[in-house]
């Protein structure tokens, strides 16, 4: 499992959640603090922040932790990666990976690999897919919250 963040002009890096199931207590230690944390330090005030609704971000110890760092949650609905832009990113990213010469055939290479792909993918994807939020949200109350094309 890898976590990033992107947005218009910037991104995370690449964070590889090494072994075992993630727990919101582990959510917090290994992505909210030491990532979320610094990059709503970093943007200031207009920082919102958008994660995937996974069962280990919902839980009562994350929205803690998020009400005492200050960092606003986008308000979305679950199960919807029509709207979350990183989707389109998590695509390119394993497009890449299996487009390498020599492919991954263990943990260790698989790990080396996704981290230079994140590394390589240009930032003008990135910014375009953060772009097309307005547009993603506009075409889901066009369609009455069916299926988007994105």
């Amino acid at each position: 499992m890898v976590w990033a963040g992107i947005i218009i002009n910037g991104r995370m890096r690449l964070h590889v959640v090494a072994n075992g199931t993630m727990t919101g207590q582990r959510y917090i230690d290994e992505v909210l603090l030491p990532h979320v944390r610094l990059f709503h330090g970093a943007v200031g005030d207009k920082f919102v922040f958008m994660d995937d609704k996974a069962t280990c971000h919902g839980t009562l110890a994350v929205q803690d932790c998020l009400d005492s760092e200050g960092i606003q949650r986008l308000v979305w609905p679950a199960r919807s990666p029509d709207l979350n832009p990183i989707e389109n990113v998590w695509d390119a990213l394993g497009r890449q990976v299996a487009g390498r010469n020599y492919p991954p055939t263990n943990k260790n290479t698989l790990i080396r690999a996704l981290t230079e792909e994140w590394d390589k993918l240009p930032q003008q994807l990135l910014d375009n897919v953060v772009q097309s939020m307005v547009r993603r949200v506009e075409c889901c109350i066009t369609l009455h919250g069916g299926h988007i094309p994105y």
